[in-house]
């Protein structure tokens, strides 16, 4: 199934609120309750919609390449690269932990040229990082969250 921009909307509310009703839906994107509700289906029964609380498939809507990552920073720019990072799209969760590392990270990238953008072009950049430890994910057995898109 092919997505589109009205649907990436659908999906962006769902994610918001799943249990939305198909007529505040339809009013928000400007489309009748009828066609919010066929494109609900057409959503569910491709798979990209897996389960309400909108856990969407990530791979249905293109997002191929999954990976985690232990980062050192410097204790003094820890906030900096915190905030930093939390605004990143790509940046699913991210933790401050002990123990080998300080910060561990989700990410999730249409495919792998658009991590490796990601790693040169700002993870590696930023000041205070001091080694990135990057593990990719082969298969997801269970998620408890959605995904944003």
């Amino acid at each position: 199934m092919k997505i589109d921009e009205t649907d990436r909307k659908i999906l962006e509310l769902l994610l918001q609120n799943s249990r939305i009703s198909y007529t505040d839906l339809g009013k928000q994107i400007n489309l009748s309750r009828v066609a919010v509700q066929s494109r609900i289906q057409a959503l569910i029964e491709s798979g990209v919609i897996e389960r309400f609380t909108a856990v969407i498939n990530p791979v249905k809507v293109g997002i191929t390449v999954s990976a985690f990552f232990n980062i050192d920073v410097k204790p003094d720019d820890l906030e900096k690269v915190a905030e930093d990072l939390a605004k990143e799209p790509a940046v699913t969760s991210l933790y401050h932990m002990t123990g080998p590392s300080t910060l561990h990270m989700h990410g999730i990238f249409s495919d792998h040229r658009e991590m490796e953008k990601f790693l040169l072009e700002t993870l590696y950049k930023m000041p205070g990082i001091l080694r990135v430890e990057t593990q990719m994910l082969l298969k997801r057995y269970k998620s408890r969250m959605g995904m944003k898109l």
